[in-house]
């Protein structure tokens, strides 16, 4: 007796489908997250936004609504302006030296140096070190008495003693080199895992067909590290526009307001002055100014990315 092929092979569409339902996870997994991130998050996000819209001093219940008149007060204030400056100058500084630096790094530390496993760690150890903490230790290093002007001093070099973080036309950048030093590391070990990405078999192809270092890493390595250079660059740049601790650690947004950010000045307008109407406005436009400019760097990042691979 002898069977039919379609008799003796029955397609099981139940099964299959049982499968493919076991395999997606139950939607209502996400509804614990979700309802945490929106009592967290998003509904105290929202309110924000209304303060800012309000005369509330941060304690009276009572409060009325003024429109836009702590964003046309901000507008018209020189001392957020500067704020403003300060915070872009910074970001963009911290982006270009510690992503500059934390290359260079990579590319030294991924030779085959018998050091390198030593100076991997060592170069990345300030990172994990708590930022408020570095900023004191930078504080008493680069203060009047601290061991940089005592150093100074020791090797003949009085004339350049200075008050590092007193003066108006260094201290930003005083901030600048702390925050470089602490997180290049940080950058390196990014830069470190893609070039270790890279197949050796392409740095041999390159060595025997003649291809110099510089043209080397122009050709192959950048291309070959856009992803990395993406990541770097997006951290670096919204850590900068947001930073807060280590500059109020460090001067306290002072002398006067020469190193004040928005961050700092959103700080002391609620806590100080008791503005939080204003200093909400002042966390709306950092808001803004972040997102727009993670968006656009986003973009262009990735098509670049795209266009190297």
């Amino acid at each position: 007796m002898t069977l039919d092929l379609k008799d003796r092979v029955e397609p099981r569409p139940a099964v299959a489908t049982r499968s493919r339902r076991r395999a997606t996870p139950p939607w209502w997994f996400v509804l614990p997250a979700l309802a945490l991130f929106t009592f967290v998050v998003l509904i105290p996000s929202a309110r924000g936004v209304y303060y800012a819209f309000t005369n509330w001093d941060g304690l009276d219940p009572r409060f009325s609504l003024v429109g836009l008149h702590n964003f046309t007060d901000l507008a018209g204030d020189p001392t957020a302006r500067q704020a403003v400056w300060h915070t872009i100058l910074i970001a963009v500084a911290i982006t270009v030296l510690q992503n500059g630096i934390g290359l260079l790094l990579a590319l030294g530390v991924n030779s085959m140096i018998k050091t390198r496993n030593f100076l991997r760690v060592l170069l990345f150890a300030p990172a994990v070190v708590t930022p408020v903490v570095t900023a004191y230790l930078w504080r008493n290093l680069l203060g009047p008495e601290g061991a940089i002007n005592s150093l100074l001093g020791a090797v003949g070099l009085s004339s350049w003693q200075q008050d590092w973080l007193g003066s108006p036309r260094l201290a930003l950048w005083m901030i600048v080199l702390v925050i470089v030093w602490q997180f290049a590391g940080y950058s390196m070990v990014i830069f470190l895992a893609g070039l270790q990405s890279i197949p050796r078999e392409i740095y041999e192809a390159a060595a025997i067909d003649g291809t110099g270092p510089v043209r080397r890493f122009f050709s192959i390595v950048r291309p070959l590290l856009a992803p990395a250079i993406t990541i770097n660059l997006m951290l670096s740049i919204i850590g900068g526009i947001k930073l807060f601790d280590q500059v109020y650690a460090l001067t306290g947004g002072g002398p006067g307001h020469a190193t004040d950010t928005i961050s700092t000045l959103i700080y002391k307008d609620a806590f100080t002055l008791g503005e939080f109407g204003y200093s909400i406005a002042l966390a709306v436009v950092l808001t803004v100014i972040v997102a727009v400019v993670s968006a656009g760097q986003y973009t262009v990042l990735s098509r670049n990315e795209r266009a190297a691979s």
